[in-house]
């Protein structure tokens, strides 16, 4: 079984999301995750870790982690809860959909997504993106 490597964990708020990008940017880069897709990454990060801000208690902890040939980052909140079918098939706007954009797009450019719903004690938003392949 492969060993996580931690390589960062911050807790946010809105006043810390350009240094959480950073960040996440200047690790992910460290990694070894080339552009494009470094910079997808880290748009879904922000797109997770705002949400988070925004419906979720107003912040929130960010793990990221190396494992075997990905980069893992675990957005954790404490808000109400929610689950993977609130994120729209189709880009939010299109079909009556009215929210959701951010986590779509989290979703389009990362290689897995899922949300866990911690029963009422928030949720954790896991996302991935491999490091080779690009």
């Amino acid at each position: 079984m492969l060993t996580p490597e931690l390589l960062c964990r911050l807790r946010f708020t809105l006043r810390d999301l350009p240094r959480l990008r950073a960040e996440v940017e200047a690790r992910a880069a460290s990694a070894g995750l080339n552009e494009p897709r470094r910079g997808e990454f880290v748009v879904a990060v922000d797109a997770v870790a705002t949400n988070a801000v925004e419906h979720a208690g107003g912040g929130g902890q960010l793990v990221l982690r190396h494992l075997g040939d990905e980069l893992e980052c675990q957005v954790a909140d404490s808000g109400p809860g929610f689950t993977e079918d609130v994120i729209p098939e189709l880009l939010p706007g299109l079909e009556g959909a009215t929210s959701g954009r951010g986590l779509w797009l989290a979703k389009l450019v990362t290689d897995r997504l899922t949300v866990a719903d911690a029963a009422g004690q928030g949720s954790v938003v896991t996302f991935a993106v491999r490091l080779r392949g690009e």
